[in-house]
């Protein structure tokens, strides 16, 4: 190569300008971008705020939520709730001071379970009523003292004095074992079977008292009083035996004079009581036509 031709393209080489690549985002996407990221500021800023206001209306804090708090015994809720799910829980109690309401539009329900999740005891208090499942119920005053218990094997009422309040009384279909059985001052006291029979039984006999009163005893067929070792006393200044049929005496032994108001009373073989017109002697013998 002439020293020409060097010059020659040294020249050339000179004369060519330097090419400069651009990196980077110009133009509309530039301004997309910049819209994009001020967009999304504002979305975060109004995020921050919603979040701001939220915890400001629920009241959130260290301790808890509104009026829930978080204590070392457990959680302490203030005020009226309501629960939507079924609540668990190892005690329910109210504030020193307050009363505890459990309010539902349809039952309230408490249910014991064993830990094979079998139902042992139900309370349920609903529109229809209160219904209580267990094995024994009980009720007991202040101070310890058994009020009411019922089982399946009886019911004891440990109450010093049990009323009854309703107009028909009370109905037992089964057997009534009391000491005691007396009405209220002034009312009346009835003891009545209406298709059955009444009975009434004690080891050490059975006293019935009216101190300011009458004792009456109505039956439709036969009233019996029967003693099996011993005897039966009617002490009274007055003893009216009403209705008792009169014997009447043979013709021939009849006297014919004015019919007399003064009579015996007789008995018959058979227990039977009837009257007899009273003579100088006894008549029973002669009106005995009644114990046929």
């Amino acid at each position: 190569m002439t020293q020409e031709q060097c010059t020659h393209r040294n020249n050339v080489q000179s004369s060519e300008k330097p090419q400069v690549y651009k990196v980077g985002i110009y133009g509309w996407r530039k301004r997309c971008l910049y819209f994009f990221v001020l967009l999304l500021m504002i979305l975060i800023l109004i995020n921050l705020a919603l979040t701001i206001w939220i915890l400001k209306v629920m009241n959130f804090t260290i301790d808890g939520m509104g009026k829930l708090r978080i204590t070392e015994k457990g959680l302490k809720l203030e005020g009226d709730s309501e629960f939507l799910q079924p609540l668990y829980a190892k005690e329910i109690q109210s504030k020193p001071g307050r009363p505890l309401f459990l309010q539902s539009s349809r039952n309230v329900s408490v249910n014991i379970v064993n830990s094979n999740n079998q139902l042992l005891t139900q309370l349920v208090t609903g529109s229809t009523g209160f219904k209580a499942r267990g094995k024994m119920f009980e009720v007991k005053s202040t101070t310890g003292k058994l009020l009411f218990s019922a089982d399946e094997q009886e019911v004891v009422v440990g109450a010093e004095r049990l009323r009854v309040m309703g107009a028909e009384g009370a109905v037992f279909s089964k057997s009534l074992e009391t000491p005691h059985v007396r009405a209220e001052p002034f009312k009346e006291l009835r003891l009545e079977s209406p298709t059955r029979s009444l009975l009434m039984e004690a080891p050490k006999g059975i006293q019935i008292l009216a101190e300011a009163g009458d004792i009456q005893a109505i039956c439709r067929n036969e009233l019996r009083l029967e003693s099996k070792d011993g005897e039966i006393s009617l002490d009274a200044r007055r003893i009216r035996l009403m209705r008792l049929p009169e014997g009447k005496a043979s013709t021939s032994s009849s006297s014919s004079g004015n019919r007399q108001t003064v009579y015996e009373v007789c008995v018959c073989p058979n227990g039977r009581l009837f009257l007899s017109q009273a003579g100088t002697g006894s008549t029973c013998q002669i009106s005995n036509n009644v114990c046929l």
